[in-house]
């Protein structure tokens, strides 16, 4: 399985904030965000806009409070160009640090902090993006629509969120289990096997076989990946065990 580049994670990046801005701008700073119940797109760019600066100043090691910084966003006289320059700020960084870069991650099984910090945000704005495309549509977005995400970035975002974040800790799958699904995408040849085990931790193994009676998830990667991420409308990708039923329910990444 190769991995991406820090370069192709920048440029996932870069893609992303612009079609958020354009998103953002089209949409109204105004207008409600359904897949972010209870933000307006200017929380919405005020939140994105905070996260960019935040990732930036970790590389930096510089210190940095990013609930509090939502402030900014909401004080600035154009949001939207505030949002592009934090993105074009972060990608300037995280080209110039080095490779062995110390800072600090916050996902299972990381990568080195440059690459890890690339990777998050490319995905973090692409996720965020789609949000502003839904405030846009007034709904919860197609897959078919965000035709910017193309199937590489989809595909790791989707070994991202099923690798780093469902298997942290305790999570929130605790007393959903024992369970066991596939994720497959749809002409490719990688696939995820997540286990759900009885105290709540859930671990992802991608190499052992699936067993013919493993409920499986199948779509297009792009699909899988709002899907699994709660942003694609119902019936995006194929569910042969109810597997989302359990996974809207308990899958959510917040703050904390």
């Amino acid at each position: 399985m190769r991995h991406r580049s820090v370069e192709e994670h920048v440029a996932g990046l870069l893609t992303a904030a612009g079609e958020f801005g354009h998103e953002a701008s089209t949409a109204g700073l105004d207008a409600a965000v359904p897949t972010c119940p209870r933000w307006t797109v200017r929380d919405l760019v005020a939140h994105q806009g905070m996260v960019h600066r935040w990732a930036r100043a970790t590389l930096l090691q510089q210190p940095c409070h990013p609930p509090g910084w939502n402030a900014e966003g909401h004080e600035v006289a154009d949001p939207v160009a505030w949002l592009a320059e934090g993105a074009a700020a972060l990608a300037a960084t995280i080209g110039e640090v080095a490779d062995d870069v110390a800072a600090m991650v916050f996902l299972r099984d990381a990568p080195p902090p440059r690459t890890f910090w690339a990777r998050r945000q490319c995905h973090e704005t692409t996720i965020h993006a789609v949000d502003a495309l839904a405030a846009r549509l007034g709904g919860a977005a197609p897959p078919d629509v965000a035709v910017w995400i193309d199937d590489a970035v989809a595909l790791d975002g989707v070994d991202e969120l099923l690798t780093g974040f469902v298997t942290r800790g305790r999570s929130r799958f605790k007393d959903a289990g024992p369970l066991r699904f596939v994720v497959r995408p749809d002409g490719s040849d990688r696939s995820w096997t997540v286990r759900v085990a009885d105290d709540g931790a859930v671990t992802t193994d991608r190499d052992r076989p699936a067993r013919d009676d493993d409920p499986v998830l199948a779509g297009t990667p792009r699909a899988l990946y709002l899907t699994l991420w709660n942003r694609a409308a119902p019936g995006a990708v194929r569910d042969d065990g109810g597997v989302l039923e359990v996974w809207r329910r308990r899958a959510r990444v917040r703050w904390s």
